[in-house]
């Protein structure tokens, strides 16, 4: 990879051997390496270590996950916050592989709709509860610095399975909460 981006630094017309360019073919491989990382880790197996049995039929909700992600349309950077709910059933998982899944998903080449329908239907299949909820809101990258340049441009998706979906007041519920 280090190769490549030496090579992609002489067609931008840049001379890679110069002071701050020499070490950059390096640090730009591992960053990716970094960014990308959710390819060789297995969401399914993060959450299967983690459910335990619980009489609890309440909502759980882990608000203001920091996401960070590489748009795979420009190779760009979008983040923000995503936010998980579910209302178990009989199955409960340790609050911080919620937010390892999350980051599974978004240390990969990514679109926000895949992302949050990834992260909602993963958790979904392994605790089967009553219903999931996920929410993420991004600032992308490839809309603020380049094409039409939109500045405060948020991009909020959304993935309510359940009884998220099927029952208003739940979804209004865990939609208020994400808004405190």
């Amino acid at each position: 990879m280090e190769e490549l981006i030496h090579s992609m630094l002489l067609k931008l017309g840049e001379d890679p051997e110069r002071e701050g360019l020499v070490k950059t073919p390096k640090r730009v491989a591992s960053g990716l390496k970094f960014l990308t990382e959710g390819y060789s880790q297995d969401p399914y197996k993060i959450l299967q270590d983690a459910v335990f049995t619980e009489d609890y039929d309440e909502m759980v909700l882990l608000r203001d996950i920091d996401i960070v992600s590489l748009c795979e349309h420009h190779l760009l950077p979008f983040f923000g916050k995503c936010h998980v709910a579910y209302i178990p059933d009989k199955k409960i998982i340790g609050l911080s592989k919620l937010a390892r899944v999350v980051d599974v998903y978004s240390r990969r080449l990514q679109v926000q709709e895949r992302l949050t329908g990834q992260v909602a239907n993963t958790i979904n299949e392994i605790l089967a509860p009553k219903g999931v909820a996920v929410v993420i809101e991004a600032l992308h990258l490839c809309m603020v610095i380049r094409g039409v340049k939109k500045q405060n441009a948020n991009c909020v998706t959304s993935s309510m399975l359940g009884l998220f979906r099927s029952k208003e007041s739940t979804r209004m519920e865990f939609l208020e909460l994400i808004r405190k």
